[in-house]
């Protein structure tokens, strides 16, 4: 008899959360912090230098510094601006949605002492002199071009200095003013330059006993008010230097905001569909958690006043697929379980209760290498990391329980009981309760022979490792500057644009990229590489050009070699240590040849992203190293599946004692989970085809390396790491037999 309560309790449990998330999510979503890449702006990454070589770079120096920068960013009405100090002579600062990042850049960077000397670099006044707050920008009486004026405390001393200077022979009574002067600097070499280092040098002829000044130069209204803006900030206590840059025009932001959210919609439509079609009613289930899933991240994130970034979204279309693993793990017991001839509730309960180890496992692994990710990881892909570990928490919290729940309302009403249709199960696929014999596993309602195979499989696996090397060492790989340093300028144009016009443009403006290449379904974008650092006025006068030129603001990031070689270092410590991580917790939970195997399987994932990387010449930068380490967690999650059923089926046999007998298991335990393999990577897949078919072309690259990197996993899951430990646990299998004893350790083999 049908319990209808418990179908009714379900209808109103699903209306109050469709209700919620309906009157909630769009206040979140305006609540929702922005990254400068989704919505404009740079990152800047400074070294603090000292003054001179008395003064130490201590802590509370440090700190008062961030407070003067703080202080300039607060006089310009940036909302929401980060400051990190890292490490001991290093600040982070990052300005998202700012108008004018040139003059941001400007007043941030500038150290602002201001001085005044005569032309033999004699120093006779600075910024101790100067009134707080005086300076302002005005207009000439005289000519009616831009100023800027200040006020001095003392008059007096202003008027000894008039003097002294009013009385050198001409052309030499002259007052040179300075903006952070330098000990290389002189006005003799500057006044012959087109562009001298100093603001102005006007002529003095007599005392002038005011505490007024004016600063005449060749200003625009922009410009003077900068300068004004800069001297009322007041100067820093000690001198910066930019070793790390990027920014972002605000047109390049929202189309790649409005590209990867069309991808990701497109992407969790595929994965749905799919979820109903296979898994029919568990599959609406599914997509109900994962709609669950989707608002409970934002919610945390939100709570959290995380900043959404674009890698961010991706780590959240990621985590959709990731999610509906668990869901197939459970799914896919429970339909093994049916077909063995068992009731909808004990299917229920056996499924469950089956894969709650395997999924548990797998998170773990995927929390493994997105902490690692986030420990050494940059601004952006700290975001990706901290999205990702979020998803990982949340998905299990959902698909477990809240799957379960949503699933059990149903199953305990009775509703379901002779609906096994509902399941996506065949009566014809049933076996009669009574019947002993055992259902050897099937795809698809055919049989492989995986183990018997594995010779072609490892030649397979040789010669394209071989054939990777021989790539990798004869085209290398095409690095970015995160790991070369230089400088990127990515340009967004309104129009088709060709390489030449690119350059051409680039040569007006006196400069000579190493690289120009064309993208983007119109070739709208152009991409120029330096293999130096481009200075801050160079950078100026890029933005400017080209935004005059095609309508948007450039994209131009900056990398010093310090800071290439430690993003390098970086980078190869990550893929290390995520490696011993893993290996730590399989050996704990498994042994350590399933470790060894597993660990051997996922640098065999990485190894072709790489060399795919380097046949394709795509551009290697810091996202792939995320890309990679994500493929790392889920490479090791789907290999912990396939070992999981094999140690399931090591306790049923509970003595192996000859290679026939393990070979057997190990091609049943495949055979087993291919579904599961299969149907896992076709989800994710979805998610990271969409991507890079319609994502922002920041993050192409990052979504190739994802697709390869998948497909590589699913493999090695299959066809090496299982037939690697066989090959390893089957050598002296007969003087060393596995064995299970009941009231021994249950999570490994026992000799």
């Amino acid at each position: 008899m049908v319990k209808r309560g418990r179908i009714v309790a379900f209808f109103l449990i699903v209306i109050v959360l469709a209700g919620t998330i309906g009157t909630t999510i769009s206040g979140i979503m305006k609540d929702m912090s922005l990254g400068l890449d989704l919505q404009g702006g740079f990152e800047i990454l400074y070294e603090v230098e000292p003054v001179d070589e008395n003064q130490e770079l201590s802590m509370d120096l440090l700190e008062a510094t961030t407070q003067s920068l703080i202080e300039r960013v607060d006089a310009f009405g940036v909302s929401e601006p980060v400051f990190n100090i890292e490490g001991d002579n290093r600040i982070r600062v990052q300005l998202a949605g700012i108008d004018d990042q040139t003059e941001a850049r400007e007043l941030l960077g500038t150290s602002a002492r201001i001085s005044f000397r005569d032309v033999n670099d004699k120093v006779y006044l600075d910024g101790s002199d100067i009134a707080e707050g005086s300076a302002k920008q005005d207009f000439d009486p005289q000519t009616n071009q831009p100023i800027v004026t200040l006020r001095l405390k003392d008059a007096s001393k202003f008027a000894d200095v008039t003097r002294t200077i009013s009385q050198m022979p001409a052309p030499n009574n002259r007052l040179v003013i300075w903006m952070d002067y330098k000990e290389d600097y002189s006005y003799k070499e500057e006044v012959t330059k087109e562009k001298p280092k100093f603001i102005s040098a006007p002529g003095v002829d007599k005392v002038i006993n005011s505490t007024n000044v004016q600063i005449n130069g060749n200003f625009t209204v922009d410009s003077a008010q900068r300068l004004a803006k800069i001297l009322n900030a007041g100067s820093l206590p000690v001198n910066l230097k930019e070793v790390y840059s990027t920014s972002v025009g605000a047109q390049f932001g929202i189309q790649a905001m409005d590209k990867t959210i069309f991808a990701g919609m497109l992407g969790i439509a595929l994965i749905f569909l799919f979820m109903l079609i296979y898994y029919r009613f568990p599959g609406f289930i599914a997509t109900l958690t994962i709609s669950v899933y989707l608002y409970l991240i934002l919610v945390v994130f939100n709570l959290m006043n995380g900043v959404l970034t674009l890698p961010g979204i991706a780590a959240i279309i990621l985590g959709v697929g990731m999610a509906v693993d668990a869901n197939i793990i459970t799914y896919e017991r429970m339909k093994e379980e049916l077909r063995e001839g068992k009731s909808v509730i004990s299917a229920f309960k056996a499924g469950n209760s089956n894969s709650l180890s395997t999924i548990f496992d797998a998170n773990i692994t995927t929390l493994i290498a997105a902490t690692v990710l986030f420990i050494f990881g940059t601004s952006s892909v700290k975001g990706f990391a901290t999205l990702l570990i979020i998803s990982v928490l949340v998905s299990f919290i959902t698909a477990v329980y809240g799957s379960r729940l949503f699933l059990s309302f149903w199953v305990n009403s009775k509703f379901l009981n002779k609906r096994l249709g509902w399941f996506g199960v065949k009566q014809s696929e049933i076996k009669d309760i009574a019947d002993t014999t055992e259902i050897e596993p099937a795809f698809f309602g055919k049989q492989f022979d995986f183990v018997h195979n594995r010779k072609k499989y490892f030649t397979l696996s040789i010669i394209l490792v071989v054939a990777g090397i021989l790539c990798l060492s004869i085209f290398r790989l095409n690095l970015g500057i995160d790991f070369t340093s230089g400088s990127r300028v990515e340009i967004l144009a309104d129009q088709t644009v060709s390489t030449q016009e690119i350059e051409e443009g680039f040569s007006s403006l006196q400069l000579d990229p190493k690289k120009v290449v064309v993208s983007g379904d119109n070739n709208e974008i152009g991409v120029a590489r330096f293999d130096r650092e481009l200075s801050q006025e160079t950078i100026a006068d890029i933005k400017q050009y080209f935004k005059e030129t095609y309508g948007s603001e450039p994209n131009v990031s900056t990398v010093s070699p310090i800071v290439g070689q430690e993003l390098a270092k970086n980078a190869f410590f990550a893929v290390i240590y995520a490696s011993i991580g893993i290996i730590i917790y399989v050996t704990i939970r498994f042994e350590f040849y399933f470790a060894l195997t597993a660990i051997i399987a996922l640098l065999h994932d990485a190894f072709f992203i790489l060399a795919l990387f380097s046949i394709t010449r795509m551009e290697f930068d810091i996202t792939i190293i995320a890309a990679i380490l994500t493929i790392v967690g889920y490479s090791i999650n789907d290999t912990i599946v396939t070992f999981d059923r094999i140690r399931e089926n090591l306790k049923l046999k509970k003595r192996v004692k000859s290679f026939a007998e393990l070979a057997a298991i190990i091609n049943k335990s495949l055979m087993q989970t291919l579904t599961r393999s299969i149907n896992t990577v076709l989800t994710v897949v979805f998610a990271a085809v969409m991507l890079l078919v319609f994502g922002a072309s920041s993050i192409t690259n990052f979504s190739f390396a994802l697709v390869v990197g998948l497909i590589a996993g699913t493999y090695s899951s299959l066809f090496i790491a299982a037939q690697l430990w066989l090959i390893w646990r089957g050598k002296n299998i007969k003087d060393n037999p596995i064995v299970y004893a009941e009231k021994k350790r249950t999570d490994g083999p026992q000799v």
